[in-house]
């Protein structure tokens, strides 16, 4: 089954979508693609059958999302967690994704025609090395891909992505690249795997679980949460329209929210700088206190020279994460 998936909108989908349309529409939505599992027992099937059947359901639901605008996705496919199942299940799983990376690949004039980045987020070293291989030859050719963008979640969880993020911070620190004090929430940001990304709108989860299950705990702070009782196999236009539908009925809220943590982040970042400078001047100052325009001055200098130190480091952090990528492709066009 393919990816992208052609194909309009029936009239009553049509109309639906342009009355949405007219309201604020989420821009990046990610799902939580939960109740495979169940539906294979429902239909008294096997797991597998589940699983596949949830991803040609994500493949209906990114033309969905394509023609209601949605430019941006993001699923959460394997759970680092996942990897307590049984031996059979992760296998299974495995084979499921290397199956549908190769079909990605088979696709890539389409992926091109659509203008489709695909990007996986999470430690690929615990994957297979043939597995890593595809995904790395998928991520390094559609990159240049600008007008829409699938967020692949696989050997993930929001907490290990944090932790990798403060062990990358650390890793600057050591190497000079960045002062400890330069450490802070929105540099974290930048550290995640989904820096590229704005963060979510709206969180879709399926299957009637009312947690987030260690998916974009970060990212989601300022989003609209929305959980749907529908197994995942099951989920329909409908169902989707409803969620954006709670997005734009608690658009101005969240928007608020989001405003007023922007204000409160520049605010905090402004007093950070400000006892730096304090601190510099108090050593370098022979005990004669600055005068307020010294200080102004000595503020400018020092937010101006922080913001190059973070500017290099975030430059050195992509190298570093780019090199694997092509390191792998690389492997794979020697072998």
């Amino acid at each position: 089954m393919s990816w992208i998936r052609e194909g309009e909108l029936n009239l009553l989908e049509k109309i639906s979508a342009n009355i949405l349309k007219a309201g604020p529409m989420p821009k990046h939505v990610a799902f939580i693609m939960d109740g495979n599992r169940r539906f294979a027992r429902k239909k008294n099937m096997e797991r597998q059958e589940g699983h596949m059947q949830g991803f040609n359901k994500l493949a209906e639901t990114l033309r969905w999302c394509k023609h209601l605008d949605i430019r941006e996705v993001t699923v959460y496919a394997f759970s680092i967690e996942n990897f307590k199942r049984s031996k059979n299940e992760v296998d299974g799983l495995m084979e499921l994704a290397r199956h549908k990376f190769e079909k990605l690949l088979d696709e890539w004039e389409n992926l091109e025609k659509h203008g489709v980045c695909v990007r996986v987020l999470g430690d690929l070293n615990m994957l297979p090395l043939d597995l890593q291989q595809l995904i790395a030859k998928a991520v390094v050719s559609t990159k240049a891909h600008n007008k829409c963008f699938l967020n692949v979640c696989f050997a993930y969880t929001s907490r290990y992505e944090i932790t990798n993020a403060v062990r990358e911070m650390a890793w600057g620190v050591e190497q000079g690249l960045i002062k400890a004090s330069d450490v802070s929430e929105p540099l974290l940001s930048e550290c995640l795997y989904s820096n590229k990304s704005p963060n979510p709108d709206l969180l879709i989860r399926t299957s009637g679980e009312v947690r987030l299950s260690d998916f974009l705990l970060w990212q989601t702070s300022h989003s609209c949460l929305v959980f749907q009782s529908v197994l995942w196999p099951e989920y329909s236009f409908w169902n989707l329209c409803e969620a954006i539908l709670q997005y734009q009925l608690n658009h101005t809220s969240i928007q608020k929210a989001r405003d007023l943590h922007r204000e409160h982040q520049a605010f905090q970042q402004l007093e950070a700088d400000r006892a730096c400078v304090a601190e510099h001047l108090q050593h370098h100052g022979n005990g004669k206190p600055a005068d307020a325009q010294r200080r102004q001055e000595a503020l400018l200098r020092y937010s101006t020279c922080r913001e190059e130190r973070i500017q290099d480091f975030l430059e050195a952090l992509k190298r570093k994460r780019d090199s694997f990528f092509n390191d792998l492709w690389s492997d794979v066009q020697m072998g």
